[in-house]
Formats: C-alpha cells, structure tokens, sequence
C-alpha cells in the first residue's frame, strides 16, 4: 500500500511540473511583447529572406496594391466632383 501512495504522489509531482512548464509556456506565448515581437518577425520575412536580401517580389506587390489605391481614390474623387 505504501509503495502505491508514493507511486501516487511521484506521479502527481510529476504532472505539477509538466502543468507548471506549460502554463510558463502559455504566459510567454500570450504576453503582448512576444505577440509584438512574433509579429514584426513575420512581417520582416515577407519582405528580408533569410540572407538578408529584400524580397523585391513583395516589395512590389505592396507597392503597386498601394499604388492601385491612390489611383482609385483619386479617380472617384475626380468624378464626384
């Protein structure tokens, strides 16, 4: 019987901690500043490759998105007009 009370309470450490470890893990991956930082590091790699070149394909789909934009705005304020 003893033998299975400390089976029992070696387990129920053993899960704490694994609890513990995730919940650590939750925390960090929820506070504002990893989001932040996780974000800016996403938005980096669509326009930086890995090597450090820009990435001119993207670059240009914003640009002429952008672009697009602009000339739509203009456009219809021209004819409302």
């Amino acid at each position: 019987m003893s033998d299975q009370v400390s089976s029992l309470e070696n387990e129920i450490e053993l899960t704490r901690e694994r609890l513990g470890a995730t919940i650590d893990e939750l925390v960090y991956r929820a506070s504002p500043k990893t989001i932040v930082r996780r974000e800016i590091r996403s938005v980096k790699a669509y326009f930086v490759d890995p090597s450090g070149a820009a990435r001119k394909d993207n670059i240009l789909k914003i640009t002429g998105g952008v672009a697009g934009a602009v000339a739509l705005f203009v456009i219809v304020r021209k004819l409302v007009k």
